[in-house]
């Protein structure tokens, strides 16, 4: 395992991350508690340190989880929560979405809580879980650093998702110089993660990205398949049969990437993220403990050639030679500004003059 500083906050976090929104949830398949507190153990035995949770998963209980599993550890280990969305006082139905809440006592109430689930007396990094850009308001901003300054959280970051999208949150986190930018970003979906590489670079901040749905939700590990049946209650299932199916011919396309004994699709994915060393760290969804074994291995294995990575851009930028709608156009790409940040970008083409 390899490790990198989020920003220049002083965290640092490692290359492969555990997030665990599959612990505490039955988002990503059933487990019993037991079972969850061993796979994050078996987790950080492998080399990971860095753990990514939120208040709403599950309520509350993976955080309560994630102190269990790791409060003997806790000087060994980069803890990472969310706030924002009030489930104290609304009822979440299936997978939708729950209202929010960036109000200045809400927020402090919030971490509070975080902290007395996670029996600890502070956070490694405290993420605005999907926050509208007009959400975060200057009091907001106030309460947050006024936070830090005593001492509850260390590093401050964004979390975008979980549609693609998203430019002008991420955008305004780059702006404030927040340390880290946590989005939707892999090989087939590039938007926004190379985008907000672009506005790093541009602005010379100090942002690091965290890159979340590496595997593009189970077609780069091949874990979905044409024989794959996803359960209802799959997190997963939301996807629209012709992305899948565009999906795994691009799968085709890039399957030079493996090398057989060496490297996994799997993990040339996750390799082709870590390239870039504004990425500070990658969080794969671990389902099985086998998963960690191989996706946690992923820094000692070959880094993707300069060849490679190429031959994967060209493909990329050709839409993998795939001439059809796969039921997910930049469109459909979320925005919270009336699809000006999509337009400025150029992702959608911009509006004629009056």
């Amino acid at each position: 395992m390899q490790y990198r500083e989020l920003g220049s906050s002083g965290v640092e976090v490692s290359e492969v991350a555990f997030g665990a929104w599959v612990v505490g949830t039955d988002w990503w398949g059933d487990r019993s508690d037991e079972d969850a507190v061993d796979m994050v153990q078996h987790a950080l035995n492998e080399g990971v340190t860095f753990f990514d949770t939120g208040d709403v998963y599950g309520h509350g209980r993976s955080e309560e989880l994630i102190g269990e599993a790791l409060g003997e550890y806790r000087d060994e280990v980069t803890v990472a929560t969310k706030v924002g969305y009030d489930f104290y006082n609304n009822a979440q139905a299936g997978h939708g979405e729950i209202p929010k809440d960036l109000s200045p006592e809400y927020l402090r109430d919030a971490v509070e809580g975080s902290l007395d689930r996670l029996d600890m007396e502070y956070l490694d990094v405290l993420f605005l879980h999907n926050a509208n850009v007009d959400e975060v308001t200057d009091e907001a901003l106030e309460e947050l650093y006024a936070m830090r300054e005593e001492g509850l959280y260390d590093a401050l970051g964004w979390a975008l998702g979980p549609s693609i999208g998203w430019l002008a949150e991420g955008d305004r986190a780059v702006e404030l110089d927040f340390d880290a930018v946590q989005t939707v970003y892999n090989l087939f979906e590039q938007t926004p993660g190379r985008h907000f590489l672009d506005t790093i670079r541009e602005e010379r901040a100090d942002t690091s990205l965290i890159a979340r749905v590496p595997h593009s939700s189970g077609l780069l590990n091949k874990q979905v398949t044409p024989d794959t049946e996803l359960g209802t209650g799959d997190h997963r299932a939301h996807r629209p049969d012709a992305w899948f199916e565009t999906g795994w011919e691009k799968v085709e396309a890039i399957e030079f990437l493996e090398r057989n004994g060496e490297r996994t699709m799997g993990q040339a994915s996750i390799q082709y993220l870590l390239d870039d060393e504004e990425v500070a760290s990658v969080v794969p969804t671990f389902r099985s403990v086998d998963d960690i074994d191989e996706w946690a291995a992923t820094p000692d294995t070959p880094r993707l050639g300069d060849e490679e990575r190429r031959r994967v851009d060209e493909l990329y930028a050709e839409n993998f030679g795939i001439d059809r709608d796969d039921g997910m156009t930049p469109e459909d790409f979320r925005t919270s500004v009336g699809g000006d940040d999509l337009r400025g970008a150029g992702v959608l083409p911009s509006e004629p003059a009056d």
